[in-house]
């Protein structure tokens, strides 16, 4: 907060496709859809018009004891994307709502079962999931953590096959197999103690955009029944299209037992999140006995509006095949963006669908930090909104980017790392 009198916040006037207007009439390119969100840009037709019209006939009613159309038929639709193997969907507004439902129904499951020792959780080193309690203690990112150490419950940490680690000697099979070994024995020794592993699908975004094979979370999915203990998937941040799949968990062929959704669901319009989990964890709480039910409430828990936002989300992808397009898009981003993977100060170049990511290697300072604020406003001179990781910086941007906002990314991005670098 002490620096925003030097550097004072961007007052944003209006939004269109992939730009961002200031009050001066400046436009910036969104190359991180405002902290991964806009999917489609801003102020998109469509989802404007969706919105528009459920206004008129229900923008909110509570959840508890009722329902409507809009947040019935996204369920159905989402749990159709799985095949109907996560049939059931619990509402929240955000993604760390989202874990907590997540965390806290895996807990109450296993004491509806008669397990009530299953209560701990197994989390990655350098996984992000939220920011209140429950989510901060399957978290470890330190600026976030630390100060509220003490409020934590306790749990287990376990290495991912994070694959910047990759070398000549030592292959991404060789990591992955490192990895679920260890996972292993942790699972070994504690899983009657144990109620879920949570982990992020492919890519640990706020952690640094960490990348790790499909064939990890496999792994992990198989260890998970082995040993009676859920897998909580996360995919507030890599799912609806980002890692190249509707759903990151495609691509590991498996299915978790909660999957958590916010974020570019409703396209960045409206607060929304989600849990899905499968028919037999509902099972589990179905019954006359209120003290077995799931008791988590939010008053605008699937609000009608951020519902119709969500299906023409859901519509956008059906209509316009977003995912063929993405395919070619990325393709071509990787294209304009090639003179940075060459460039000298720049080590693991890296991307996973639509998320791309390098890191910095700035000799001269160990000061991340400055370097992330100093490449901030360089790409805000570049008309870029980009916010990097402390020396990681990356790109998510919205899916709907032509040849000119394409080639003023990349042209932009590597102008910007050059003069963060020259101070």
């Amino acid at each position: 907060m002490g620096r925003l009198g030097e550097h004072p916040p961007l007052a944003l006037a209006r939004g269109e496709g992939p730009w961002l207007y200031d009050r001066d009439g400046r436009r910036f390119l969104d190359g991180i859809s405002s902290w991964w969100v806009n999917l489609f840009g801003h102020a998109h037709p469509a989802i404007n018009a969706a919105i528009a019209d459920q206004l008129t006939q229900l923008p909110h009613a509570m959840l508890a004891g009722c329902t409507h159309e809009p947040v019935v038929e996204l369920s159905e639709r989402l749990s159709a994307l799985t095949g109907h193997v996560l049939g059931h969907c619990f509402y929240a507004s955000d993604g760390a709502s989202a874990v907590e439902i997540a965390l806290k129904m895996s807990v109450h499951y296993w004491r509806n079962c008669g397990r009530p020792q299953k209560h701990k959780f197994v989390y990655l080193k350098g996984g992000y999931h939220g920011e209140t309690v429950g989510a901060l203690a399957v978290t470890d990112v330190g600026l976030f953590r630390t100060p509220y150490e003490r409020l934590l419950k306790p749990g287990f940490q376990v290495n991912p096959p994070d694959l910047r680690r990759m070398t000549g000697a030592v292959s991404a099979q060789a990591l992955t197999r490192t990895a679920l070994d260890e996972l292993a024995s942790l699972l070994e020794a504690h899983s009657g103690a144990i109620a879920a592993v949570i982990a992020e699908p492919l890519v640990q975004c706020a952690g640094g955009m960490v990348m790790h094979p499909a064939e990890y979370i496999a792994g992990v999915r198989k260890l998970c029944t082995e040993h009676a203990v859920h897998l909580i998937a996360d995919e507030i941040a890599v799912g609806c299209g980002r890692t190249g799949t509707f759903f990151a968990s495609e691509q590991t062929g498996e299915w978790p037992d909660f999957l958590c959704l916010s974020k570019g669901i409703s396209g960045g319009y409206l607060p929304l999140s989600l849990v899905m989990s499968r028919t037999e964890i509902f099972r589990a709480f179905y019954h006359q006995d209120i003290h077995r039910g799931f008791l988590h409430s939010h008053s605008y828990t699937g609000n009608p509006l951020a519902c119709r936002a969500a299906l023409a989300v859901l519509d956008l992808f059906e209509k316009s095949d977003v995912l063929t397009n993405n395919r070619d898009l990325a393709h071509r981003l990787d294209r304009a963006l090639a003179p940075l993977r060459e460039h000298p100060a720049i080590a693991n170049y890296r991307r996973c669908g639509m998320i791309w990511a390098f890191d910095v290697i700035e000799p001269s300072s160990k000061d991340k930090t400055g370097f992330a604020e100093r490449f901030h406003r360089a790409a805000l001179s570049e008309e870029l909104l980009l916010r990097p990781i402390g020396t990681t910086i990356y790109l998510m941007p919205p899916y709907i980017l032509a040849g000119e906002h394409i080639e003023h990314l990349a042209r932009g991005t590597k102008a910007a790392l050059d003069t963060a670098l020259n101070g």
